[in-house]
């Protein structure tokens, strides 16, 4: 009669004995990361005046890297670099305020990626459409943007492309994140739903869903997922697909989850600003064998001249160099018809002194050459509640 009372009672102290080791623990952490926010303000005031670079992708990704490699657990590696991002973040704001343009409104799949890559310290300014993202930045009104710029399903994010063509940005990261769609709405159940709203994609990406389980529901179009999400709200018979945390937000409820039609959905996003990476400056940290820090992949923009062979000497320039080509697209220039500019990415820091021989022969046969920037490759951010907008 005696031995369950004893039992929780010694349950009870252990547990308090390890709560206060773990307020004791909490405490150390607390008085570490208020060091590491002194010396990020005296990064912060020396840098003061200067035009350089608040975010630099190379050097957390070297951070990152290196913490996962000398992290000996239990804490998962990827725990480790979500929880640093998030300190990073903050560093980034303590130094100067970070100012970041997505496609908004706040909800959409812009949002979250940036949230989720820049952290929570970053101060994010819904923008109208993709071209006001790189307004903002050539106004000097935000220091970063975060652009969609291709998905694996619906491809190339063509409105993303050509504002490379027009605006003299550059690229400094990019991310891919999975996409997963939820069925938000107030309805009490799947019968009593007759409109789904979303953005067009969502609407494609979960047509056999929607088809199989909401064959007599009304399809409307929106600008975005999380404009979708608000004109549910609140409305018995609607229901919206969107991002899981959008019901929060949009003050709604989640019907289903994982209504997606493809489970491998991701799309990759990129980070620009006005100011080249920091790829090509002395001291770079390079990509070695267990360490992904460094600038590893480049992205460039030219065009050729109308002739036959054109394309193909820059193909043949870069194999020649051992240059591994991931993309090649063409676009319309605007201003000229039946000519074309073209993206490729590379896998290499093409901003190294090493590629300068390389980088003066792609000069001369193309028209003109551009490096929309090198940066490492990107960290695929897996979420089962993401969504496309």
């Amino acid at each position: 009669m005696d031995e369950a009372p004893r039992n929780r009672e010694d349950v009870a102290r252990t547990l308090g004995g390890l709560r206060r080791d773990i307020n004791d623990t909490d405490g150390r952490i607390l008085e570490l990361l208020n060091k590491r926010a002194s010396l990020s303000l005296e990064v912060g005031r020396a840098k003061a005046g200067a035009a350089d670079m608040v975010f630099k992708p190379l050097r957390e990704q070297e951070v990152l890297d290196g913490l996962v490699a000398r992290n000996p657990g239990p804490m998962p590696g990827e725990h480790v670099r979500a929880i640093w991002r998030e300190i990073l973040s903050s560093s980034r704001a303590l130094q100067r305020p970070q100012h970041v343009a997505y496609l908004g409104p706040e909800g959409t799949f812009s949002y979250f990626a940036g949230r989720e890559y820049l952290g929570h310290a970053a101060v994010l300014h819904p923008c109208a459409d993709i071209a006001q993202v790189f307004e903002e930045l050539c106004l000097r009104h935000c220091d970063l943007g975060v652009v969609p710029l291709e998905n694996s399903l619906q491809g190339t994010v063509g409105a993303s492309f050509d504002l490379f063509l027009k605006y003299p940005v550059h690229i400094q990261a990019e991310l891919y994140s999975r996409i997963s769609h939820c069925l938000l709405s107030d309805a009490t159940s799947l019968a009593a739903v007759r409109t789904v709203h979303s953005h067009p994609q969502p609407l494609a990406q979960c047509g056999v869903w929607l088809r199989t389980h909401l064959p007599n529901a009304v399809l409307v179009p929106a600008e975005s997922t999380a404009a979708a999400a608000h004109r549910a709200a609140g409305d018995p018979e609607a229901a919206a697909i969107g991002h899981a945390s959008l019901a929060s937000l949009a003050g709604i409820g989640i019907l289903a989850r994982r209504i997606e039609d493809e489970a491998y959905n991701w799309t990759r996003f990129v980070i620009i600003a006005t100011s080249p990476s920091d790829a090509g400056r002395p001291g770079t940290p390079l990509p070695t064998p267990g360490n992904a820090g460094g600038a590893c992949k480049t992205s460039i923009l030219f065009t050729l001249p109308d002739k036959p062979g054109a394309l193909s000497t820059v193909l043949q320039l870069l194999a020649e160099n051992g240059i591994n080509m991931r993309k090649l697209e063409s676009r319309p220039l605007r201003d000229q018809c039946w000519k074309y500019a073209f993206f490729a990415d590379v896998e290499s820091n093409l901003e190294d002194e090493v590629h300068l021989p390389l980088l003066k022969r792609l000069e001369e046969v193309c028209s003109s050459f551009r490096i929309l920037g090198s940066y490492p490759s990107g960290p695929q951010l897996d979420r089962p509640d993401v969504q496309e907008a």
